[in-house]
């Protein structure tokens, strides 16, 4: 009997220091488990020394729980635990032997996916070109034909909204009225740059836009204050010289289509200065593409009174039957000019989120040489050695000028 009382008495006492730490350990679930796991193996056994233990779920039956870890097993299991989530962290950034695939080959498809979408580039602005100026020769009505561009995009742009292609904009009165003015430049750009291509030849129109690096320098330290270096300006002398040199020899000079192209150059780039201030306000619900598509849906709207007023309906069928073009003909080239206007765009603004701004400052010099290079040899256009000499001096002035503009300056260390 005083040895029963002696045991229960010891039980109570750990049951008691049991409860104790509990109250005193942040985790009172692990010692409740520890206290009650040292009470019943040490203190109590149920059926006396040495009994077996009941198997769980029978009455008188014990739950052997785990006991609380040592400080140094603690530490051990910590050090245990994080050893086995760095390797495992590094078994899941690493590709495996079997599926895995390597950086360079896992770079091959991009490079390929690039390399199809600037040809792509290229060649739908090879024919918009060519296929604008063979409208422009059939129907030499500048405006009509920009009217007929801007409703081409604003089908395609009003269809990727509708099918959910690219988020829709929410913008305020105040921010389209923001835009109104971009509208208007961008109705001017393109209507002075087909009064161009009806005037001259597509190769001289795209050596007098190469000047639009000159503007865009002009205009950004006007309006924006960026001043140039002193490399982007030496980019600069070749761009304007080769110009020049070209004019003097282009047999398909014109005053009309040169200081039109001069007037696209300037109305471009202030469209892009505008835009990037615009950006700059950093609108949550406007980006690039919704941008331009919103200014191509305005110029539409904008330049449709300014079709009608200058050079009224041309393409009823009555007036191009007198003139005895042949109309089916014509709206199919007029559509394939306005599809390819638009995604050409689209397809530049793509690319421009893939790549960094030089490589896509050297595709656009790029596009410009093949452009002149392709109109030349599909219309036969007669050019003298001085004139492509000069050609080739302001494109290169033109990639210069991509690499000296998107060059960081070194910063001076004390």
């Amino acid at each position: 009997m005083q040895s029963m009382a002696a045991t229960a008495s010891s039980c109570s006492c750990a049951a008691s220091r049991g409860l104790a730490a509990v109250r005193r350990c942040p985790s009172p679930s692990l010692v409740l488990r520890h206290a009650v796991f040292s009470s019943s193996s040490s203190c109590c056994p149920a059926a006396g020394a040495g009994a077996p233990v009941l198997p769980l779920g029978i009455r008188g039956g014990r739950l052997l729980l785990p006991c609380a870890l040592p400080p140094d097993s603690a530490k051990n299991g910590a050090s245990t635990r994080k050893t086995t989530t760095v390797a495992a962290a590094a078994a899941a950034s690493s590709p495996s032997v079997e599926g895995g695939e390597k950086p360079e080959a896992a770079a091959i498809p991009r490079t390929l996916q690039l390399g199809a979408m600037i040809l792509v580039w290229y060649l739908l602005n090879i024919y918009f070109n060519i296929y604008n100026k063979l409208v422009l020769k059939a129907v030499p009505f500048p405006y009509t034909i920009t009217t007929f561009q801007f409703a081409s995009g604003s089908f395609f742009i009003t269809l990727m909204w509708l099918l959910n292609l690219h988020p829709k904009p929410r913008l305020s009165l105040q921010q389209y009225a923001t835009i109104l003015p971009l509208a208007i430049i961008h109705v001017m750009g393109n209507a002075f740059t087909n009064m161009s291509l009806g005037k001259v030849a597509v190769s001289f129109t795209h050596t007098i836009k190469a000047m639009e690096p000159f503007f865009s320098v002009l205009l950004s330290a006007l309006f924006l204050g960026q001043a140039p270096s002193l490399l982007v300006l030496g980019s600069l002398v070749p761009v304007v010289g080769g110009v020049v040199l070209a004019s003097m020899t282009e047999v398909s000079f014109n005053w009309i289509g040169f200081w039109s192209a001069m007037a696209s150059n300037v109305t471009n780039q202030s469209r892009n200065v505008f835009s990037k201030k615009l950006l700059a306000d950093k609108e949550e619900t406007l980006d690039d593409i919704n941008l331009f598509s919103i200014m191509t849906v305005m110029s539409f709207l904008l330049s449709v009174p300014l079709m009608l007023y200058l050079e009224g309906i041309k393409f009823s069928p009555s007036y191009l039957q007198s003139t005895g073009v042949n109309l089916q003909e014509l709206c199919l080239k007029a559509a394939i000019a306005g599809t390819c206007f638009h995604f050409y765009q689209q397809v530049s603004y793509s690319l421009l989120a893939r790549i960094s701004p030089v490589t896509h400052s050297v595709a656009n010099s790029v596009k410009r040489v093949v452009v002149i290079v392709s109109s030349v040899l599909f219309f036969r256009t007669p050019i003298s050695p001085i004139n492509a000499l000069g050609t080739a001096v302001a494109l290169l002035g033109v990639f210069l000028y991509s690499q000296f503009k998107k060059a960081k300056p070194k910063v001076k260390t004390a």
